[in-house]
């Protein structure tokens, strides 16, 4: 009886972390554009932080880095992207805190970052990015919330 208590338990608390955790199913604030547009940098003002801690998320398994972070479920900001070919998209973020990056692009690859824009804020460049929906969410390393500035700038390849 134990044993199946504990099994129960189990199942519970994994699907309430879940369903806790970033879901690209959802739509944070969406925007459009293109990889000429974005030539000339965008910026977006945004709470850094959240409540799912990222390494308790089965269905988050970036392709980048392996360090810490707390996202809110919905993304910060879902974009449709288009115009990408012969572009690279550079992500990052400023903050007021320790700021992590987490994006999954329109061909379901989950990336992370914590620090490699430097001060402690996060950077991602994708080489190659794909036309599609790209989910970007701003998180915080240690769970606090703060200030921070999405920028999304693409360079010719």
């Amino acid at each position: 009886m134990r044993q199946l208590f504990l099994a129960l338990f189990a199942m519970f608390g994994l699907a309430t972390s879940v369903a806790a955790c970033p879901d690209y199913n959802q739509y944070g604030d969406t925007y459009q554009a293109t990889g000429y547009q974005l030539r000339t940098p965008r910026l977006f003002n945004v709470t850094a932080g959240g409540d799912s801690y990222i390494w308790n998320c089965p269905n988050v398994r970036p392709r980048t880095d392996r360090g810490a972070g707390y996202f809110p479920t919905p993304p910060d900001f879902s974009f449709d992207l288009s115009g990408m070919g012969g572009y690279q998209l550079v992500i990052s973020v400023r903050s007021n805190c320790d700021a992590a990056l987490l994006i999954n692009t329109g061909s379901a690859n989950w990336y992370y970052d914590d620090d490699d824009n430097g001060n402690q804020d996060p950077r991602i460049v994708l080489t190659r990015p794909s036309n599609g929906w790209l989910d970007v969410w701003i998180g915080t390393y240690d769970g606090n919330y703060c200030d921070a500035q999405l920028r999304m700038e693409t360079f010719p390849r």
